[in-house]
Formats: structure tokens, C-alpha cells, sequence
């Protein structure tokens, strides 16, 4: 049976590198198109009200940016700040691979991607958090029909 009702936000997992990332607290993927306005005049015809006001618009590149937040932790042995600031360190690029949970093998997106920036938080008394943001460098794997954390028809 499939699953029903709202997508659970914890159901969605990211990797890096093939090592999850280091006590994830949250993850986003913002989807973007690179657009060209085209500004072409407006037939005699057309009101002079609104003549020329209207472009057409045309999708001239795609991107992907993933954004992860996660708690440092004594002893990370998944991808936590200490891994990232390695690469940020070498401007390596890593593999990121957004799946459901159990789905690891069937990633709904993946590619490359480099590190653009990281961020650590240390307030007083509280938790020490990081924060990474990543952009695709290349082509990005995206499988809509697994972005809702579908797997498999479980029974």
C-alpha cells in the first residue's frame, strides 16, 4: 500500500560523499531556473495602454542548490562540519544524493556539487550548529517521482 497523507520532513535524507550528513537537524533544495527576458514590439494592433510592458520569457539554465543545518558533535563520524571544512579547505566538489528513507540505493537527486559556503554558530550556553550550502557544478539527477519519499509500494 502506498503511503498516505503529509510527506514526514524526516523521511528525507541527504548525503555527502556517501556519508549522511553529520546529526542533521534540517535540509533544503531549492530548484532554480536562469531566465532571459525578451522585450519584442508589440503588434500595431495592441492598445497603447500596455504596449511593450509584457515579456516573453525563456529558461536559459538550471540549477540546484541544497542547504543542510546539523549539530556539531564530539566524535562525528558522518559528514559534520569538521569533513566539510576538509573539502571547503581543497574547493573539492562532493557528491550529494537527496533519498527516502530506506531508498539510499534510489536517490531522487544527485550529482556534484561544491561547497559555496559554511557556517558555524557557537552562543553560550547552547548547542554549537553548522550550516553548509552547496551548489551543483554539472548535471543534477532529479527523479520526481521519488521526491515525495515513495520508495517502493510497501505491503
Amino acid at each position: 500500500m502506498a503511503k498516505e497523507g503529509y510527506v514526514n520532513g524526516s523521511d528525507l535524507l541527504m548525503s555527502i560523499t556517501g556519508k549522511a550528513c553529520g546529526h542533521c537537524t534540517s535540509h533544503t533544495t531549492t530548484y532554480t531556473s536562469e531566465t532571459k527576458d525578451r522585450a519584442v514590439k508589440p503588434a500595431a494592433t495592441e492598445s497603447a495602454s500596455n504596449a511593450g510592458l509584457f515579456k516573453e520569457k525563456s529558461v536559459t539554465g538550471l540549477s540546484v542548490q541544497v542547504k543542510c543545518e546539523g549539530l556539531r558533535f564530539y566524535g562525528e563520524e558522518e559528514s559534520g562540519m569538521k569533513d566539510l571544512l576538509a573539502k571547503w579547505k581543497e574547493g573539492a566538489t562532493v557528491e550529494l544524493k537527496g533519498f527516502a528513507r530506506g531508498g539510499d540505493a534510489a536517490p531522487y537527486m544527485s550529482g556534484n556539487f561544491i561547497i559555496s559556503s559554511l557556517e558555524e554558530s557557537a552562543p553560550a550556553g547552547d548547542d554549537t550548529t553548522y550550516s553548509a550550502t552547496f551548489d551543483n557544478t554539472g548535471v543534477v539527477t532529479i527523479d520526481e517521482a521519488k521526491v515525495d519519499g515513495a520508495t517502493a509500494v510497501e505491503g
